[in-house]
């Protein structure tokens, strides 16, 4: 295969070169995602707030994401790509640079940074997966994704060792000298996301076809407070509960609007997100099984490093250096993933994926709190083996499904799946976590009567509760590999034209 293709313009295109830019660029913004994770704490003290409202921070960027996720879908066909690239990378910029220079007394601005950062990410994730597809014949599709796999896999997962490490360590940033500053974690993303925009504007090529589509006001609406209220309904249950008003309005209030938004899609000529898509089983299939390795993977990712800080007394740097082995085995297998995919399909390596996944899962359900660090480490990282062996063929499965005419939009719907999936995962594993732990305290009388008694029961029942929430990640994958064995056998053959 020729390492030159050409633009929607007829100019020439080095595709490793755009490739490397894509790649650098989305896993530089993706970082931001979980990156705060770790400095939390920190940023407590540098603002003066409580733990439930430092924790907008993620909440509010997890939900910017989701709501733009479906507009990427408008994007990606109206506006050239080169301009979509660049102009989410300057988007991104801005968010970093205020978020970089905000002062303590306005926590609001850092909100809105967050805000500003999550809405690139938005757009850049499924861009970077319909580039791939473009870039990248039937034959190396798997390879395109693969790549992408280490985007979206080790990204997230790196993001709150690298945040950890800075906490724990002076930098000079900008020519200015920062002492464990929290400033540093948006500091050191800055001048790569510079770099990388600066070599887009030689490297990166219009290669998707546009169309002068208009933007259906009424259904960017919908969209927006349809997906919008149900990220926030799963945001709020790990401090409200599923029982609450603040949870279940916003998850009814939000459902029902979704219904009516994809109904309006399907009386809709030109829809703003095609749900028609769905009418693909394997399209289907392999997207609610990319939901639930989603659902497996981010929910206990969450999880995992409140068990090691609160429970084995691990500091950030060294709870997130005890995931790094997972994140790097995800980058080691995502691209070899992808190229098994190109030769044999998905349906192996999902059925053996989430079978590892399953044999990683279980073992953290009998942890005490004196498991070794090695024992976390060793069961993590074949987790994460296995999920490699799954997500980016999946994804390459359910795309090989579609035409290209309606790639864009099935990336976008998706993403916006594996979106929801991720929220209602973390809100799922973190109720679990505190339900049974409440459930299982013991009377405050005893504390009085015999505090030893009572703070080994108190242990025993956070120990439940993290138990529990580790066997409902297992469940999710044994869902996933009964559901694996109704995929199709083989690589999934790209058809010509639009299945509708």
């Amino acid at each position: 295969m020729s390492d030159e293709i050409r633009d929607t313009h007829g100019k020439p295109v080095n595709r490793m070169a755009m490739m490397m830019v894509l790649l650098v660029g989305v896993f530089s913004v993706m970082l931001m995602q979980t990156a705060l994770g770790t400095a939390l704490p920190a940023l407590m003290k540098a603002f003066d707030v409580n733990a439930s409202t430092v924790q907008w921070l993620t909440t509010i960027f997890l939900m910017a994401n989701g709501i733009m996720v479906p507009v990427s879908a408008f994007l990606t066909t109206r506006i050239p790509t080169k301009t979509l690239y660049l102009s989410a990378l300057a988007l991104f910029t801005v968010g970093t640079f205020v978020a970089f220079v905000t002062p303590t007394n306005a926590f609001w601005l850092l909100m809105v940074a967050r805000v500003l950062q999550a809405m690139a990410v938005g757009v850049l994730m499924p861009l970077m997966q319909v580039v791939s597809l473009s870039l990248f014949d039937a034959e190396s599709r798997g390879k395109a994704m693969g790549l992408g796999g280490l985007v979206i896999g080790m990204a997230p997962a790196i993001g709150p060792t690298m945040s950890g490490w800075i906490l724990e360590k002076d930098h000079t940033i900008l020519g200015l000298t920062l002492v464990n500053s929290w400033r540093s974690i948006f500091g050191v993303v800055l001048p790569v996301v510079i770099v990388v925009m600066i070599a887009s504007i030689f490297l990166f090529h219009d290669v998707l076809p546009t169309q002068k589509v208009t933007l259906n006001v009424r259904s960017l609406i919908e969209s927006t407070f349809g997906f919008g209220l149900v990220l926030y309904g799963f945001a709020m249950v790990a401090s409200n509960g599923w029982g609450s008003v603040k949870v279940i309005l916003p998850l009814v209030v939000g459902l029902l609007i979704v219904i009516e938004f994809m109904w309006h899609q399907s009386k809709m000529d030109k829809p703003f997100l095609d749900m028609s898509v769905f009418k693909s089983k394997q399209f289907t299939i392999t997207t609610i099984l990319v939901s639930l390795a989603m659902m497996a993977m981010i929910g206990v990712e969450m999880v995992l490093p409140i068990y090691m800080q609160n429970i084995r007394g691990l500091t950030p740097l060294n709870s997130g250096l005890t995931l790094l082995p997972g994140a790097l085995m995800m980058g080691i297998v995502s691209p070899i993933a992808g190229a098994f995919y190109d030769k044999h399909g998905a349906k192996r390596l999902a059925m053996t994926g989430f079978a590892i996944l399953i044999i990683g899962t279980v073992p953290l359900f009998y942890m005490t709190a004196d498991t070794p660090t090695f024992y976390i480490t060793a069961f993590y990282t074949l987790r994460m083996f296995g999920i490699a062996m799954t997500m980016m063929p999946l994804t390459a499965s359910a795309m090989g499904a579609l035409s290209p005419k309606t790639a864009a939009q099935g990336t976008a719907a998706n993403n916006t799946m594996r979106q929801v999936a991720s929220s209602l995962g973390t809100a799922v594993l973190a109720s679990v976590m505190q339900s049974v732990t409440k459930d299982n305290m013991p009377k405050s009388s005893l504390k009085g009567q015999d505090p030893l008694a009572f703070g080994q029961k108190a242990l025993d029942a956070t120990l439940n509760g993290f138990h529990a929430s580790f066997l409902l990640a297992a469940a999710f994958a044994v869902v996933a590999l009964l559901i694996t064995f109704l995929l199709h056998s083989g690589k999934i053959n790209t058809p010509a034209k639009e299945d509708r």
